[in-house]
């Protein structure tokens, strides 16, 4: 596997993922594919429930889980923006799970 060329690409692809959490303890959002690596410019935790709710994001390579934000409160009836473009990060043959209690 080679290490994706972020330097000089052939092209760039926009995607959007959206998931919806309900009683699901982890979901996968992202799972870069070998030859490619995903820029990851927001993530945006919205809570649409009255109950303040808990979110935790984390990478996994290997089976290692490592934080990028642990047990970050999200208030009733709003949004959290857990990454934004100022501190976006590239995702490379990983997954990224979001984590929600």
């Amino acid at each position: 596997m080679a290490i994706p060329n972020i330097v000089n690409v052939a092209t760039i692809n926009a995607v959007t993922e959206v998931a919806v959490l309900t009683t699901t303890l982890t979901t996968t959002l992202v799972t870069a594919a070998s030859e490619y690596a995903n820029k990851i410019n927001l993530i945006r935790c919205s809570n649409i429930t009255d109950n303040d709710a808990t979110v935790t994001i984390d990478v996994e390579k290997g089976g290692t889980h490592k934080m990028i934000a642990n047990e970050i409160t999200v208030p009733a009836n709003s949004s959290v923006d857990i990454i934004d473009k100022n501190s976006s990060f590239y995702l490379d043959v990983i997954s990224y799970d979001k984590i929600a209690d």
